[in-house]
């Protein structure tokens, strides 16, 4: 393999010079603001059709959407990236503001567009759907049309969207401030330092028991004097959005989520249904666990601990040449993206104070590139985040010829790929492996994936639903969240773990993010999905590349029940589908059990 760049710092000054002084950037958003006004023009003017040559003047509509689309997720996405390694910048800040401001213009339109369409005659309708020109957008004009049903009134609509910008979206962009100023103070002989969020949640694989300790409770300490304002913010951001389903009619907090996700009610049961019919191996993991480390009950700082003593750091050089070798096995078209993100700058991982807490990928459609952003602390832990995050760099890239309007796909999509990429890493290097202590390392780490995916993100699920359902009654006091906090965690870890971080409704940044309701079910969802592709990539081998890449450009114009039955031949409302996924993670629990004995004989 060739020599790699180990640049820490990402390169933005490649799609904008100058950061939020950018003057490049500057123009951009004024041709954006242009553009959007041409398109207002349009839909002053758009009249519900009446036959079916008015598909001309929708295709129209949909072509403006779309370029509309590809300009304003290039300019978030940079906004995103500023305020990631600057928070602090207020240049940035405003500029968010302003994009806040036509994005919800745009929004607007758009739902106007789809209300106008709702009231389309139905026979008409189907007319318009088979036309050559929208039969390709079949599916997304469908969407539109029970959006649009759904919808207020055009001046009320509008109203609510105004509102949501310094109301409902700017709770969530304060938060984000807010977390991103907080330092943790944590003592070591004798001496206090102060962690940003990021570098203290890194402190949970520590080697050292002590350190892994004393950072959880200087962690817990942390949200339990800022649990008012964190509750406040929580409660807000739940408060408008209950309203907002009031006015709607709503009365099922999961009809957004699943709408935004594409899929049904009945799938989203299925998959829960037999997550928690299998949860028994899982604990016996976690005692196993607690068992190597001299607990009887595993404590909640050191779930990520590893179980072999270690005091080994991966620095970022070897970091990155571990995961261009492995995603290299795949395919060519993954180990040639894979090996461009690192050369071109696309990666932030500098371990630094004063940037944000949350990995995330940023896709940036227009030039066809993603841009990655984490905080490399030298464990395994950050090599798995490293190529989770360059998991969805792929997915952006499989996307690059799709249409502007089928570019997005659900969340539980998006989860997908980043999956996807981790088992190929953490499965190559199980393999790779002679020795049977790297081997129980390195399934602890694939393990501790699978507990997250069953345990914890199905707390955060039976959370964040009873946290909704006390909401509508009222204000949530902090002590209540953090029962119901608790609650969750122990419902889902089936009462397996100890010391629970019951301040976790406050750190994790899921429950905050405006666009996203119930942003957790999609992790799960990806997951399994993501075994049964991975199945089926260790079956064909390298010539499974091109199906999954098929299967990635699908993402975005279809429901996941058909996207799956389409490329898998699989019925994911089926209970069965599930366990095909959660049995491959039981033979992991069997294997990890196995060698754990074997290493105390």
């Amino acid at each position: 393999m060739e020599d790699i760049k180990y640049q820490k710092i990402w390169d933005l000054d490649s799609i904008f010079p100058g950061g939020s002084e950018s003057n490049q950037f500057i123009k951009h958003i004024e041709e954006l603001e242009i553009r959007i006004n041409e398109f207002k023009s349009k839909v002053d003017y758009f009249q519900t059709p009446e036959k079916v040559d008015d598909s001309i003047k929708v295709k129209e509509l949909i072509e403006y959407i779309s370029n509309i689309k590809i300009h304003l997720s290039q300019t978030n996405s940079f906004i995103t990236c500023l305020l990631a390694q600057d928070p602090k910048d207020q240049k940035a800040a405003s500029l968010r503001g302003k994009i806040g401001y036509i994005s919800a213009d745009f929004e607007s339109l758009i739902q106007k567009t789809q209300k106008i369409l709702s009231i389309t005659e139905e026979t008409l309708w189907k007319g318009l759907l088979d036309s050559k020109l929208l039969s390709k957008y079949e599916f997304i004009l469908n969407e539109w049309r029970k959006k649009g049903k759904l919808q207020l009134s055009g001046n009320e609509e509008k109203l609510v969207s105004d509102l949501m910008i310094d109301g409902y979206h700017g709770w969530g962009q304060f938060y984000n401030q807010f977390v991103s100023n907080i330092k943790v103070p944590i003592t070591f002989n004798n001496e206090t330092y102060k962690f940003s969020v990021g570098q203290t949640l890194n402190l949970r694989s520590h080697s050292d028991e002590e350190v892994r300790k004393k950072s959880h409770k200087a962690f817990e300490n942390t949200w339990t004097e800022k649990e008012e304002l964190f509750a406040g913010i929580l409660n807000h951001i739940a408060g408008f959005r209950l309203q907002v389903y009031k006015n709607k009619g709503i009365d099922n907090v999961l009809k957004e989520p699943l709408a935004d996700n594409r899929m049904e009610e009945h799938t989203l049961n299925a998959m829960w249904r037999a997550v928690s019919n299998h949860k028994k191996p899982f604990v016996d993991y976690l005692n196993k666990k607690a068992e190597l480390l001299g607990e009887t009950k595993l404590s909640a700082y050191n779930f990520w601990a590893p179980v072999i003593e270690s005091k080994q750091q991966i620095d970022y050089k070897k970091a990155v040449d571990f995961v261009c070798k492995h995603l290299s096995r795949f395919g060519p078209e993954l180990e040639n993206f894979t090996i461009n993100a690192f050369e071109k700058g696309w990666i932030e991982s500098e371990n630094r104070l004063n940037k944000s807490a949350a990995a995330f990928c940023a896709s940036f459609p227009l030039t066809g590139e993603s841009r990655v952003f984490m905080t490399f602390g030298g464990t395994i832990k950050d090599v798995l985040a490293l190529t989770h995050e360059l998991g969805h760099a792929f997915h952006n890239h499989a996307m690059k010829t799709v249409d502007g309007l089928s570019k997005q796909y659900p969340m539980s999509l998006a989860e997908t790929a980043s999956t996807f990429s981790e088992m190929i890493l953490l499965d190559a290097a199980i393999k790779e492996t002679s020795s049977n202590e790297e081997k129980l390392f390195l399934l602890d780490e694939k393990l501790k994936r699978s507990v997250m995916n069953f345990m914890n993100i199905h707390s955060r699920f039976l959370f964040e639903k009873d946290f909704y359902e006390e909401r509508k009654e009222g204000y949530v006091s902090p002590s209540r969240i953090n029962d119901l906090m608790k609650a969750a965690i122990d419902k889902g870890y089936d009462g397996s773990l100890g010391n629970v971080p019951i301040h976790s409704w406050a750190w994790t940044p899921h429950y905050y993010i405006t666009k996203a309701p119930f942003y957790n079910f999609p992790y799960t969802f990806g997951y399994l999905f993501a075994l049964s592709l991975y199945e089926k990539a260790k079956e064909k081998g390298k010539e499974f590349e091109k199906d999954y890449l098929a299967l990635l450009r699908d993402s975005g114009r279809m429901s996941v029940e058909d996207l799956v039955s389409k490329h898998l031949g699989e019925d994911i409302t089926s209970e069965t589908f599930w366990e095909k996924g959660l049995n491959l993670c039981i033979k992991d629990v069997e294997e990890f059990i196995q060698l754990s004995e074997l290493r105390d004989n």
